[in-house]
């Protein structure tokens, strides 16, 4: 069967070259239409080779390309294999459809095509620098004090991070020599404050390592949340509450007498 397509399509080639004028321009239109039925081949080995040459992402770092987003567990001449990982909360309308509210892996293979490298752009999180922020906002009444809860948001920070952060500093380095930074990553934890129409929002932003951030914010959350029921302080929420009952009246009246 394969051999005698392979005649059929010599003899198709030959009877349609056989009106060429030369042999040159027979080879023009030969190599145009491989041209044309091989560019997304041509253009993903392309792809395959300024990874490479470009150090773009290499097997084992966490990437997100094509829109897929995970850890690169084998790399192709043609496709790149990604090991699938979730969304946070706030990046569930992302596409594709998510159902593991974390930066956990769902159990997906997904094959990328190179090319991809061309259309999209690859965000690397491992790269230079294997460390990500992230925060916590915590809603408090503005009954409370919130100073009180700033005090609790920036002790477990610190209390989580203090390794991680002594980490990062050292690597921040060789960042800043290879990267220019018109300002100096801060890296230690912060709070800061939010005024709403319902309540004070204060979000703690914090540094982690590439993989582990869900364990990290699950820690942190728990530690917050009994320091804050320690101090007698609730985390506010739109639960709407009846400050005060209107009086009621009820008035009787007598039937007149039957005549």
């Amino acid at each position: 069967m394969v051999l005698a397509a392979v005649l059929a399509a010599i003899v198709i080639v030959w009877i349609w070259l056989a009106g060429a004028h030369s042999l040159a321009t027979s080879g023009a239109f030969i190599a145009a239409g491989l041209t044309v039925a091989l560019q997304r081949v041509v253009t993903a080995f392309a792809g395959y080779l300024i990874i490479l040459r470009g150090n773009v992402f290499s097997v084992g770092d966490r990437i997100t390309i094509g829109g897929v987003r995970g850890d690169v567990v084998a790399l192709g001449f043609m496709q790149t294999t990604v090991m699938e990982m979730g969304q946070s909360p706030g990046e569930q309308r992302d596409d594709p459809s998510m159902w593991i509210h974390g930066r956990q892996y769902s159990g997906r293979i997904v094959r990328v095509t190179n090319d991809k490298i061309f259309d999209t752009p690859i965000y690397n999180y491992t790269r230079d620098f294997p460390y990500m922020w992230d925060e916590l906002m915590v809603p408090v009444r503005f009954a409370d004090d919130y100073r009180v809860v700033e005090r609790i948001l920036m002790d477990v920070a610190q209390a989580h991070t203090a390794g991680i952060v002594a980490e990062a500093r050292r690597s921040l380095e060789p960042l800043q020599s290879k990267y220019f930074l018109s300002d100096t990553p801060d890296i230690e934890p912060r709070v800061f404050m939010r005024i709403t129409d319902n309540w004070t929002e204060l979000a703690v932003r914090f540094i982690g390592r590439d993989r582990g951030i869900r364990g990290l914010r699950d820690a942190m959350s728990r530690d917050i949340l009994d320091r804050m029921n320690a101090a007698h302080i609730g985390v506010a929420s739109g639960t709407y509450a009846i400050v005060e009952v209107p009086p009621l009246t009820v008035s009787a009246t007598t039937a007149p007498p039957a005549a």
